[in-house]
C-alpha cells in the first residue's frame, strides 16, 4: 500500500482484509471453526485457530500494524479498558453479553491474561460492545457502560458472564439488582446513564469500529491488531500476546 494513500483508502482497504480473515474463520475454511447461532447470529465456537507461529508475510505484518494503529485507543482513564495505555501489547475484544463462548473467555482465559500479563504492564485489555442478539444485548451493553461511569464496569461485566444470561434475565430490572450488587452505588444516576444519549453513542462507535473492521461473530480479539477469533484455548493467546510483545521489543515498545 502507497505511503501516501489516504487514512481514508488506507482503513477501506484494512477492512477488506480483516473481513477476509474472519469470514474464512467463520465458515470454517482453513482454520476449522464452526460456528454456533443464536437467533440467526453467529456466534463463533474455538476451533483450530490460525497459526500464529509462524511470521505473517511483509505486507500482512504491516496491515496488521496499521489495524493495531486505527483499533487499540489507548484512552487514559478509559472504564473499558484494563492494563496501562503505553503497554507494548494491546487486546482489543469485540463480544456480546449473551454469547456463551465470550462469557468463556471472560471466565477461563481473561483472569489468567490479567494475572501474567495486565499486572506486569505487557498487556492491555480494551474491551467493545458489539451486539449482536438484539434489544436485551444493547440494553446489557448500556448497563456495563453506565456502570463504567461509576468505575465498576469490570465488576458487572464480570457478574454479567458469570453465568448465562439471556432475554428477561437481562430486563432493565434485572441489570439494576446486578449493578448494585457489582458495587455501583447510585443506582439513579445508573439508569439515566444507561438510557442516556452518550451510551448509545458509546455502543455505537464500538459497533462501527467493529463493521468496518469486517467483524462477523463474537468474540473476534485483535492482538496488536492481528485476529484471532473464538474463545480459543488460553495458551493460543499467550503464544500471540509472546510474540507481539517480542516484536514491540524490538520495534521499541508500546506508543
Amino acid at each position: 500500500m502507497s505511503a501516501s494513500a489516504s487514512p481514508g483508502r488506507r482503513l477501506a482497504a484494512v477492512g477488506a482484509i480483516l473481513a477476509l480473515i474472519v469470514g474464512l474463520v467463520a465458515i470454517g475454511i482453513a482454520v476449522g471453526t464452526a460456528v454456533e447461532s443464536h437467533d440467526d447470529h453467529p456466534s463463533a465456537e474455538p476451533g483450530p485457530a490460525a497459526s500464529v507461529s509462524e511470521p505473517a508475510p511483509d505486507g500482512r505484518r504491516q496491515m496488521y500494524d496499521d489495524i493495531e494503529k486505527k483499533t487499540s485507543r489507548r484512552e487514559k482513564g478509559d472504564a473499558l479498558a484494563v492494563g496501562r495505555a503505553d503497554a507494548p501489547v494491546v487486546l482489543v475484544e469485540y463480544a456480546d453479553y449473551q454469547c456463551g463462548f465470550c462469557g468463556r473467555f471472560a471466565r477461563e482465559t481473561q483472569p489468567e491474561l490479567i494475572k501474567k500479563y495486565v499486572a506486569k504492564g505487557v498487556l492491555r485489555i480494551e474491551f467493545r460492545n458489539f451486539t449482536i442478539y438484539g434489544e436485551d444485548s444493547e440494553r446489557a451493553a448500556r448497563a456495563s457502560w453506565a456502570a463504567g461511569r461509576q468505575g465498576r464496569f469490570w465488576e458487572l461485566h464480570d457478574a454479567l458472564y458469570a453465568k448465562s444470561r439471556k432475554g428477561p434475565a437481562l430486563a432493565e430490572d434485572k441489570l439494576t439488582d446486578l449493578a448494585r450488587s457489582s458495587g455501583v452505588e447510585d443506582i439513579d444516576r445508573f439508569r439515566r446513564d444507561m438510557k442516556s444519549e452518550a451510551a448509545a453513542k458509546a455502543l455505537d462507535r464500538d459497533q462501527q469500529e467493529g463493521y468496518e473492521l469486517g467483524v462477523q461473530s463474537t468474540p473476534s480479539f485483535l492482538v496488536n491488531g492481528e485476529p484471532i477469533a473464538g474463545a480459543q484455548p488460553t495458551a493460543t493467546f499467550t503464544q500471540a500476546i509472546d510474540e507481539a510483545a517480542a516484536r514491540a521489543g524490538k520495534s521499541g515498545g508500546g506508543k
